[in-house]
């Protein structure tokens, strides 16, 4: 009777943690490299354009421009790209750009040490009008 208790737990513990993975991975086969999908998670927005590293990393750049925050560090070649600012508030602002095929690339956006959703949001939209 004892082993069988354990064996249901341990059944059920195995399908939440199932469960959990399956979740993770729709967003990214919802999202996939259509630009369409955005996600936040632990501090950082993610998403993938359908845009060459070039570009994102100018319009990165034109964001935090049109924005007003100061940029203070940039960095690129052609497989990533980097741009860091700083709001009026004192925040950080990271940019990662990756490379994932020609014309797809990742963007992360990280806003303060624990992440700011709405900045981090509002930034991406910048950055998607100059892509």
């Amino acid at each position: 009777m004892k082993y069988s208790c354990m064996r249901v737990v341990l059944g059920m513990l195995a399908m939440i943690a199932a469960s959990l993975v399956w979740v993770g991975c729709a967003a990214i086969v919802v999202g996939g490299a259509t630009g369409a999908g955005v996600a936040y998670s632990m501090g950082a927005l993610k998403t993938v354009e359908n845009t060459t590293v070039e570009k994102s990393y100018i319009a990165a750049q034109s964001a935090l421009k049109q924005l007003e925050f100061q940029e203070t560090l940039v960095s690129k070649d052609a497989i990533e790209a980097s741009v860091e600012g700083e709001t009026s508030a004192g925040k950080s602002v990271t940019i990662r750009i990756k490379r994932i095929t020609d014309q797809a690339t990742e963007i992360r956006i990280r806003v303060g040490t624990f992440g700011d959703e709405s900045l981090s949001r509002l930034i991406l939209e910048k950055i998607r009008a100059k892509l």
